[in-house]
């Protein structure tokens, strides 16, 4: 049975799917520091699963090749600035790292009907993993999602419930649904989600040769920002690195908890009205893991911001430029590098998460 940690209260114990979170409501994690030797890199093995002698499952992986994306100079005019492509994954987002490990993890633990809300790139990837492993998944997607995330998981066979009215809407009505059986397959609340996007730390320290100075993401539930940090501690502790990088998290006016907590020095969430926004990816204004995201801003010495709709179309543009096309939610990250870039001197790794396929124009 493989041991889990209460994020919040710090409780251990032994994984259980019909208990997907602490009981004081705090989200599990795997125990930290994760382990990490780079003689247990398997290269020959495909994307994440290089990694995969450092995580408890091995038996049958769900994959299809996700991971080891592209990291590339943005361009030769400012040599410092680097884009990880993690759009270019099976189902189009980054989301595919955390639901290959965390589904590969349910499964080997028996589960065979898994459930989650989500705004769109979360559920198009669970339901595409879920197929390929030949498991029934059942999605509570906003009504207002985009219609190509819906239609990615409608072709996959998934049954897709659309929910009108915020987001939130769509947790509330998932959580009703689980009164009556399923596995909660939350990338936020999965545990296991976290080793596969740990893996994107790896990955920048084995493409680079060494830690960048700074990562930015886009922060809408974090667990991107939360997996970088959880990779970047793994290096450190096992004296790969001797600090971590700042990591930066960006969110939208419209919706920005954690960038007004940031400002504000809360040590949770602010209380936000959700609006509306280009950039539905991060439309979550109540985080669950909020108060671990903020911990993490501080203690790396990164910050948390939050720019506008207009801001938000200026760098996905800018990115088009440079041949990189992403989503509104994607290009979050290239909103704000002229101002980290103030701040260090060195390795700037803006973390592009999802592709301009997946929203209209």
């Amino acid at each position: 049975m493989w041991t889990v940690r209460c994020a919040r209260c710090g409780q251990t114990t032994p994984y259980s799917l019909d208990q997907w979170r602490c009981p004081c409501g705090g989200p599990w994690e795997p125990p930290r520091p994760l382990p990490f030797d780079h003689r247990a890199i398997r290269p020959r093995q495909p994307g994440i699963w290089r990694y995969a002698e450092l995580w408890p499952f091995q038996r049958d992986p769900v994959t299809m090749g996700e991971g080891w994306t592209p990291l590339i100079p943005l361009s030769s005019i400012e040599p410092r600035l680097w884009a990880k492509l993690d759009y270019i994954m099976p189902t189009g987002s980054y989301k595919d790292r955390g639901t290959a490990t965390g589904l590969s993890a349910l499964r080997e633990l028996g589960a065979r009907h898994v459930m989650d809300d989500s705004s769109g790139n979360a559920g198009a990837s669970l339901a595409a993993y879920a197929a390929r492993a030949g498991l029934q998944a059942t999605l509570f997607v906003p009504a207002h999602a985009a219609p190509v995330k819906k239609a990615q998981i409608r072709i996959t066979g998934a049954h897709l419930v659309e929910v009108p009215g915020p987001r939130a809407q769509a947790t509330t009505t998932l959580m009703q649904a689980l009164e009556q059986g399923g596995i909660y397959a939350s990338h936020v609340y999965n545990p296991f989600t976290m080793l596969g996007l740990a893996a994107a730390a790896w990955e920048i320290w084995e493409q680079l040769g060494r830690a960048p100075d700074a990562v930015i993401t886009p922060l809408g539930h974090g667990m991107l920002f939360l997996g970088l940090f959880l990779g970047f501690e793994a290096l450190q502790a096992a004296g790969y690195i001797d600090q971590l990088p700042r990591l930066y998290g960006v969110q939208v006016t419209a919706c920005a908890p954690l960038a007004q907590a940031f400002a504000t020095g809360l040590e949770t969430p602010a209380p936000v009205e959700e609006r509306e926004t280009i950039a539905e990816g991060v439309r979550i204004a109540t985080p669950p893991r909020g108060p671990e995201i903020l911990q993490v801003a501080r203690i790396t010495g990164g910050a948390i911001l939050a720019v506008s709709e207009s801001e938000i179309r200026i760098a996905q543009e800018s990115l088009a430029r440079h041949g990189l096309f992403v989503e509104p939610t994607g290009a979050l990250a290239m909103t704000i590098w002229p101002q980290v870039l103030r701040e260090t001197d060195h390795t700037i790794v803006l973390m592009l998460t999802g592709s301009g396929l997946k929203s209209p124009s």
